[in-house]
């Protein structure tokens, strides 16, 4: 049977509608300054969204033969997809919610690389000049509502999760959905996923029409996290980084449900933030929550961290096993605290200006052997600072287990390795063991090889 669709021409809707003969040129292009090929990578695990698949690598291998092509004719633009996956259409229709994805993966692409990279209205060597990069592509994005109060619950969590964890993070999704809350989540399977597909009912119920499911990813990642289909508002910020950062900016509370290391990495990375001095006193719920089988895991990462960091990281996190109808909650009453602190310090309601970042958290932590290995994992420095440390190493796994270059620089050059004090190796060694016999690093961990070395 015919695995893929010969060939099929899709024509844009809205302001895609007009390209200019550039743009459609650099979205052709193959070349090292073009844009076809991370087109064609995004493109691909957009369509196939559903699939069980979080390899970047074996996405690419086993659509080797897919193209995509962007030509503009007399009425418009039009795009031209060869061997495509078939699961992506419906009597060769491409289904209508991965059309929008498509689309908006196009026009994030463009305005990254044309108005936020290479015109130099932003310096992003300087960290305001990065926050202000990222607020354009949001606002570029329509993810800015001016007249909503707070109300986005950000969930972060794992793709690579047992059926248990699912269904308690969409009966936690139902819960804030009934609360008239919004969720933000990272577009990908599993829980990120969940939340989104029990709001959606929560939100009908209440008679809610203009709910939101925003997903948030980046060129690297959305291979292994292929947006669901009940992502509503999809944006692709150009890095990693970017990307966390565009999450505490809009979300106005944060719930962390079980994953893997890249979980941890979210985690790591808004402990960076609330550790802060500047920090401190800004309102964000931050609650770690999971089914009544997941009190095992959250003790280990409680553990972690105070091995790690210290107990200072723990005094920033409530930890609230089952239960979703207390936190969704806890949630809405944070809402109104949040919206009187803003409105008492003139911030904007849709996205926090006055969160203290640093430039090295901003900065895009490119995964080598010699970065990885050059990390500071020593707790001889700030906490806030350790923790931005931990982050990248964590970053470092996550591209080593489903990123398409991280994995073949694995197979080229061996697993990263990691040094430091002994005991945060030790701590290291003991979580991520942990996450390996639970099977949280990849969808298939049955014979998971480790993309990274302990130096104890």
């Amino acid at each position: 049977m015919n695995t893929d669709i010969s060939e099929i021409i899709i024509r844009p809707s809205g302001s895609l509608q007009i390209l200019s003969h550039q743009e459609a040129y650099q979205l052709c292009d193959m070349g090292e300054l073009g844009l076809n090929e991370l087109l064609r990578q995004c493109t691909l695990a957009v369509l196939n969204t559903g699939a069980k698949e979080d390899n970047g690598l074996a996405l690419l291998n086993k659509y080797k033969d897919f193209k995509i092509e962007v030509g503009v004719k007399g009425r418009g633009v039009q795009l031209t997809l060869s061997n495509a996956p078939r699961h992506a259409f419906v009597d060769n229709q491409l289904i209508e919610g991965l059309k929008e994805h498509l689309f908006s993966v196009i026009r994030d692409l463009l305005y990254a690389r044309n108005d936020i990279l290479e015109k130099g209205q932003f310096d992003l060597n300087t960290s305001a000049g990065i926050t202000n990069a990222i607020f354009h592509i949001a606002r570029n994005a329509d993810l800015f509502h001016l007249n909503s109060i707070p109300n986005i619950v950000v969930c972060w969590g794992g793709h690579s999760i047992p059926e248990s964890e699912y269904q308690y993070s969409k009966h936690l999704g139902y819960e804030l959905g009934l609360r008239g809350l919004d969720i933000c989540t990272g577009c990908g399977p599993g829980v990120m996923k969940g939340p989104m597909k029990g709001a959606l009912l929560g939100h009908g119920k209440q008679r809610i029409k203009t709910g939101r499911y925003i997903g948030i990813s980046e060129p690297g990642i959305i291979a292994a996290e292929a947006p669901n289909g009940f992502v509503t508002e999809l944006c692709i910020m150009p890095d990693i980084e970017k990307r966390l950062e565009a999450f505490v900016r809009l979300g106005h509370g944060i719930i962390i449900l079980p994953g893997g290391a890249g979980t941890m990495e979210e985690l790591l990375y808004l402990l960076s933030i609330r550790l802060h001095p500047e920090n401190q006193e800004l309102p964000m719920p931050v609650i770690l929550s999971g089914g009544h089988d997941s009190r095992d895991y959250f003790n280990a990462i409680t553990e972690f961290l105070c091995d790690t960091i210290g107990t200072v990281a723990c005094d920033h996190l409530e930890v609230m096993v089952e239960h979703p109808r207390d936190i969704a909650t806890r949630m809405k009453s944070a809402m109104e605290e949040i919206r009187l602190d803003r409105k008492r310090s003139s911030d904007a309601y849709y996205f926090n200006w006055r969160l203290k970042l640093e430039l090295d958290q901003q900065t895009p932590f490119i995964p080598t052997h010699e970065s990885m290995s050059g990390l500071n994992l020593s707790r001889d420095q700030p906490p806030h600072i350790l923790a931005s440390q931990l982050r990248k190493a964590f970053s470092g796994i996550v591209a080593g287990n489903v990123k398409a270059e991280g994995i073949r620089q694995i197979e080229q050059f061996g697993p990263f390795e990691l040094s430091g004090d002994p005991q945060i190796m030790q701590a290291m060694d003991k979580l991520l063991n942990a996450f390996i016999e639970q099977k949280r690093m990849k969808l298939d961990s049955s014979d998971y090889n480790p993309c990274y070395k302990i130096k104890h």
